[in-house]
């Protein structure tokens, strides 16, 4: 019996590895770039592309956001999250994008946890509600088998209502609660709102405008599975700390140790690297006016010792060599212009509003900061910087004497010769600021 055979050329299967997909990132200048990447990219990986790309300094804080304008949120995407995952959540919807910047709070609660949750809202999940100690915070959040529970006052919008109404909400490892009866933890008096598993925290872009929310520190829980904006769990809180302390709880809870993995890679692999580090806490006041040299201990003597370096700078600065190699007394403004414009820290035309919003994405930590055209003055400047995650202005005016033009944060006390002076001495001295200039605000072009 014959039997007819035909070769069947089944097609190549390619691994997961070696899959191709084009996407789109944005800046916060809304400009993009789209570029081919593996299917199985992290958003790590995203960032480190863009860094390389742009030239970037890579201090671990650039960040891939998810923004969601149709619902009017965004958030963090975790360094290790899959971005084909996060995409493959949007459906048809081109409204959504990926934005690419930094964040410098993204991990900071690993270093200052303190600044994060305040005593009256953490306390350990039992009968007791005994307080927990802080010296163990961020362990016992990582510790699957220990229980830490955040609890305060928060407005939530009515489901299928546009007013908001305010209660007593319980977070736990089994999810987020509110009270039926004032304060009361009694399970019979916590009714379920929302778990973790399923779900992403994000925050509320203008919640008072497009939430209707009585203030703008509005954050929402919204499943993996539904994306319409009935399906958000809207909450608002009355302050900055005590938004930041719910969201960071809620990542958490989410994503436990893993958060502190993502935290310490970049820092082992920095490690095994040749390449030196600088940290904040290398930079102290020294004295080198001795045979030898010593640490300076004491505040106030650090702080006048700080104050002499800056009249010793502006001494210095009127002996600089110019262009030709003799000595120059005065400083040319155009020159003094050109040399800030050109700094990353520095944001020309930028409002008090656009500021306060850059800074805000960027991270409200201790020491972000920016310098800026001042609109209210148009010869003055202003640096805008972060404190206890508060934004505060300081104009920067120029100080003439006798022909030279100096520019000072503190009436003219301590004087530079341009803003690099000034924000180079803030850097490493805290003097009339409330906190050291550390994360400058960058913006770049894709």
């Amino acid at each position: 019996m014959n039997f007819n055979t035909r070769r069947v050329t089944l097609p190549a299967i390619t691994p997961l590895c070696l899959q191709k997909r084009v996407i789109k990132v944005y800046n916060e200048d809304n400009t993009s770039r789209a570029v081919e990447v593996p299917t199985d990219i992290t958003a790590r990986d995203i960032c480190q592309l863009f860094v390389m790309k742009n030239h970037c300094i890579d201090d671990h804080s650039w960040t891939l956001f998810e923004h969601l304008s149709h619902l009017g949120i965004e958030r963090t995407i975790e360094d290790h999250e899959s971005v084909m995952e996060v995409l493959s959540g949007w459906g048809m919807d081109t409204e959504s994008r990926l934005y690419f910047r930094k964040n410098y709070a993204k991990y900071e609660f690993f270093n200052k946890p303190l600044d994060f949750f305040p005593d009256d809202m953490v306390s350990l999940s039992s009968e007791t509600n005994g307080i927990m100690d802080h010296s163990q915070l961020i362990q016992t959040f990582l510790n699957s088998s220990t229980c830490p529970e955040i609890h305060g006052h928060l407005h939530a919008k009515e489901q299928g209502r546009k007013s908001w109404k305010k209660f007593y909400f319980v977070l736990r490892r089994s999810g987020l609660y509110f009270s039926n009866k004032g304060t009361s933890k009694e399970p019979r008096h916590l009714q379920f709102i929302a778990e973790f598993s399923d779900g992403d925290v994000y925050t509320l872009l203008s919640a008072k405008k497009i939430h209707g929310a009585p203030t703008d520190y509005g954050f929402c829980v919204k499943s993996t599975k539904r994306g319409s904006p009935r399906d958000l769990k809207l909450l608002c809180a009355d302050d900055e700390q005590t938004r930041t302390c719910w969201v960071t709880a809620m990542r958490l809870f989410k994503y436990g140790l893993q958060l502190y993995q993502n935290f310490i890679q970049p820092h082992q692999k920095q490690k095994a690297s040749p390449m030196r580090s600088i940290s904040e806490n290398s930079l102290v006041a020294m004295d080198f006016s001795g045979h030898k040299s010593r640490v300076i201990e004491n505040p106030s003597e650090a702080l006048s010792v700080a104050v002499e370096e800056g009249l010793s700078w502006r001494r210095k600065s009127c002996h600089r060599l110019s262009s030709h190699g003799s000595p120059s007394t005065s400083q040319s403004p155009m020159s003094n212009i050109a040399l800030h414009m050109a700094q990353p820290w520095f944001h020309s035309k930028l409002s008090r509003d656009e500021a306060h919003r850059l800074i805000t994405q960027q991270g409200l930590i201790d020491g972000v900061f920016l310098l800026r055209d001042s609109q209210s003055n148009p010869k003055t400047f202003v640096l805008s910087l972060c404190h206890t995650q508060r934004i505060k202005h300081f104009q920067i005016l120029p100080v003439d004497d006798e022909g030279d033009l100096f520019y000072s944060l503190d009436d003219g006390h301590t004087r530079f010769t341009d803003l690099i002076q000034l924000v180079e001495f803030y850097q490493l001295n805290r003097g009339v600021l409330p906190c050291k200039l550390k994360h400058h605000c960058a913006r770049i072009t894709l």
